[in-house]
């Protein structure tokens, strides 16, 4: 059995017992979340499609982690204007173990 789920503003398949990296979420590490955002839900070749969500659909998962991702370097250059610039960013991410998938 599989979800379709909306978090941080993007979709993600998820599946029990796999391990995903989400938009940062305010939880401890350990803590069990549930995710009620659910757009489709399929088992097999049967497949439920929301509109928007499926009702009653929910996910369960666990935090396993909250880190940074690698640095993304952002470099500008204006050739033979003098102009240079760079920048970097770490987003953040939390590690989520899917632990039941019920709709």
């Amino acid at each position: 059995m599989y979800a379709v789920i909306k978090t941080g503003g993007k979709q993600y398949k998820v599946a029990a017992g796999e391990k995903i990296k989400v938009e940062q979420i305010a939880a401890e590490v350990g803590q069990e979340i549930v995710i009620d955002q659910v757009l489709a839900v399929g088992n097999g070749a049967e497949l439920k499609v929301g509109t928007p969500l499926v009702a009653g659909a929910t996910v369960k998962a666990t935090v396993v982690a909250q880190g940074k991702h690698d640095k993304v370097r952002i470099f500008k250059l204006r050739r033979r204007k003098h102009y240079k610039k760079s920048q970097g960013h770490r987003q953040t991410y939390t590690e989520l173990e899917i632990s039941a998938v019920n709709g």
